[in-house]
């Protein structure tokens, strides 16, 4: 199945866990879908009959709020049946509203935002210790980094030369509150990143061919690690959730579910 068609079945899931749970972030994890398509149908070293393999490749949501992606996206790579997605946030379902390690698929639990890229650090130093040859790659929001932690993080693994260690910015301007610029602005991040000792590459992250190109020049790059801005738009395939603050953290009504599936194309 092509990358597009996949992201589109990611995408309908999203807005079905939001809407069955009543409560989720769409807006955020609209944005990543194609990120996160990329790794787990095309690049990441995983298996979902052996989610704990020890080479495999790891992967950390710092923006853990964005779980309906990926739930989405492991659901749809076979590491849990997609039925478990009519869970999401009910009581005794594994999906909780944040990412568990105890799910099948995630390698750390997370929330707090910052600290699921500081764990990310560790264990991308895990691997050049033990010389299992996996690489890390970590999803974070752009109002993410108005967390001090991050920079800890960023200072961190410059210094520990972590060219194992690829991070994706998921770049889409908005927060809760409304622009990142109006709350904390964050901008230059190529700049301020590149200022910490990284190499940055700019790019469309909804075009899988940008996409492609920037993960495979980051493990070329040796000497330290490597952060991807890719430029998102929130609510992304859902014409009205589009750039839209407001459903950073909105479930929607029935009305609104149903038209934003027309649009992905299942009714």
């Amino acid at each position: 199945m092509k990358l597009e068609a996949i992201a589109k079945k990611i995408r309908v899931n999203i807005i079905e866990e939001v809407f069955n749970a009543k409560s989720g972030h769409p807006g955020g994890s609209l944005s990543g879908v194609e990120i996160l398509t990329y790794l787990y149908f095309k690049e990441m070293r995983i298996d979902p009959e052996n989610p704990h393999k020890e080479d495999r490749d790891r992967f950390v949501l710092s923006k853990g709020h964005a779980t309906p992606l990926l739930y989405a996206t492991l659901a749809e790579r076979g590491f849990f049946d997609t039925k478990e997605l009519t869970g999401f946030r009910k009581i005794d379902s594994m999906l909780q509203g944040h990412p568990v390690i105890k799910v099948p698929g995630v390698d750390m639990s997370t929330g707090s935002l910052g600290q699921g890229f500081s764990t990310s650090i560790g264990m991308a130093i895990s691997q050049k210790l033990d010389k299992k040859g996996f690489r890390t790659y970590v999803l974070l929001g752009d109002g993410e980094l108005q967390e001090g932690i991050c920079w800890e993080a960023f200072m961190a693994g410059a210094h520990y030369k972590l060219d194992n260690l690829t991070i994706f910015i998921d770049h889409n301007g908005l927060q809760i509150d409304g622009k990142n610029e109006d709350v904390m602005n964050v901008e230059p991040i190529a700049d301020k990143i590149g200022a910490f000792g990284w190499n940055t590459i700019s790019i469309n992250g909804h075009d899988f061919g940008e996409i492609e190109e920037a993960v495979n020049t980051a493990k070329k790059l040796k000497g330290g690690p490597t952060a991807i801005i890719a430029k998102t738009v929130k609510g992304k395939g859902v014409s009205f959730m589009e750039n839209q603050a407001g459903w950073h953290g909105k479930a929607p009504n029935e009305e609104e579910r149903n038209k934003a599936l027309e649009e992905l194309g299942v009714f």
